[in-house]
């Protein structure tokens, strides 16, 4: 009987901590090639936009530089989002409360940037259909 309450025990415990740990995912930093080329302005208001959209607070922090920063309960992310007119980068420059080490961090941090990427696209897509 004990042997079947400890073997239990370890099971449990194997769950738990496999739910623990996959709450944490390498850190994406995100690179996207352009087909087309746009303007300096086409980029920039495209990305602000995206990242207004989704909450994060972008500000210009130079030519071809955008940083982010996304806040939601009681967590928090610091992106850095470069571009060219024909490409972009969006990557992980900090965060707070997100599980980050050793390049790992929780899931949510990867969903909101690759949310934001997907948002920039539509953005991009819509100008160059104008």
């Amino acid at each position: 009987m004990m042997k079947k309450t400890l073997g239990s025990a370890l099971v449990i415990a194997a769950v738990l901590l496999t739910g623990c740990v996959s709450r944490t995912q390498p850190i994406d930093n995100i690179n996207q090639s352009l087909s087309q080329h746009y303007s300096d302005s086409q980029m920039k208001s495209a990305i602000i936009e995206a990242g207004i959209s989704r909450q994060w607070v972008m500000t210009p922090a130079g030519p071809g530089v955008i940083n982010g920063r996304l806040a939601q309960r009681g967590h928090s992310a610091d992106i850095r989002v470069t571009y060219t007119p024909q490409s972009y980068s969006i990557q992980y420059v900090g965060s707070q409360n997100l599980l980050a080490s050793g390049g790992q961090i929780h899931r949510n941090y990867n969903r909101w940037v690759h949310n934001l990427d997907q948002d920039i696209q539509l953005r991009l897509a819509a100008q160059a259909a104008k």
